[in-house]
């Protein structure tokens, strides 16, 4: 599941009259970079929920094979991050599944990030498994954090005028059984990662690599510098 349904308010004028999930970095769009990582990690068919510009993101990946993509189209309405990916649940099936913003990024370490989370993923111990990236080495990013982790992997939410040591990086794992009981309409998936950490299911995985906090136009400059170092 990749979300791409959002107003990209902070990357404006960029996203003016284009999706954030178009904004090309490195020469290649946000979108791109994260269904590239998805093929790369054996992934044959992608869910795309789209909303704003969404005419443009559906003629994008019109042509895409690998992976093939299925559009959830929220055109007439905004769900949010929780309720678009429950309405895309006849598209994911009853299996986990990767779960990705389609604005996030990252430079891999020796093994790809995204291999290191379906491994690590244990649906007898947990329900979410979300990749985490220490703040201190993030590029763009000035935040207090969102979570602490425990040696075993566990996640405790940050609480108010606390700072914590990791960020979510915009991918994870998800059992579809979460959302069993989950609001219709408009809302936020993080109050389902709420729950599952009252349940103690709450788990993280620390990125190995760079991650890249790609929220305005000056990040971007920011993100593409240390892509094209990566690779040069």
């Amino acid at each position: 599941m990749v979300l791409a349904a959002g107003l990209g308010m902070r990357m404006r004028p960029l996203t003016d009259h284009m999706p954030k999930p178009l904004v090309e970095v490195a020469g290649k769009p946000l979108l791109d970079h994260v269904l590239d990582r998805l093929k790369d990690a054996g992934v044959t068919t992608a869910v795309l929920n789209v909303h704003y510009l969404g005419d443009q993101i559906i003629e994008h990946v019109a042509s895409r094979t690998q992976p093939k993509v299925l559009i959830s189209d929220e055109r007439d309405g905004a769900l949010g991050t929780g309720g678009g990916v429950k309405k895309a649940l006849p598209l994911l099936g009853h299996e986990p599944f990767f779960h990705m913003n389609a604005d996030t990024m990252w430079i891999d370490g020796v093994q790809p990030n995204l291999e290191r989370l379906a491994t690590a993923f244990d649906p007898a111990r947990m329900d979410i498994l979300l990749l985490l990236a220490p703040t201190a080495s993030s590029i763009g990013y000035d935040g207090a954090g969102d979570y602490n982790m425990l040696p075993d992997g566990t996640l405790r939410k940050r609480k108010e005028n606390q700072v914590v040591p990791f960020v979510y990086a915009g991918a994870a794992i998800l059992s579809p059984a979460i959302f069993a009981n989950a609001p219709d309409g408009d809302f936020s998936l993080t109050r389902l990662f709420d729950v599952a950490a009252e349940q103690e299911r709450l788990f993280g995985l620390r990125l190995e690599g760079v991650w890249m906090h790609v929220g305005t136009p000056d990040a971007v400059r920011a993100a593409e510098e240390a892509f094209l170092a990566s690779v040069a």
